[in-house]
């Protein structure tokens, strides 16, 4: 039963952080936006990058590449 007069105060201790880190996130905006970074992960940047295939070769590199000298 000692052992009941530390860990109230500390299981209170431990709610009152938790709530208190709850209240500073809602405060702060970290709910705000729930549905962006499961919509950006589907946005499309092909655009920003450029095709192994598209790049320009030099024709010495692809003579090289071939096995023609």
């Amino acid at each position: 039963m000692d052992v009941l007069i530390l860990l109230i105060p500390a299981a209170l201790l431990l709610g009152l952080l938790g709530l208190g880190a709850y209240m500073w996130a809602l405060k702060s905006g970290q709910f705000e936006d729930l549905d962006g970074a499961s919509m950006r992960i589907l946005i499309d940047d092909d655009e920003a990058v450029v095709a192994k295939d598209d790049r320009p070769e030099d024709s010495e590199n692809k003579k090289d590449a071939k096995g023609n000298d």
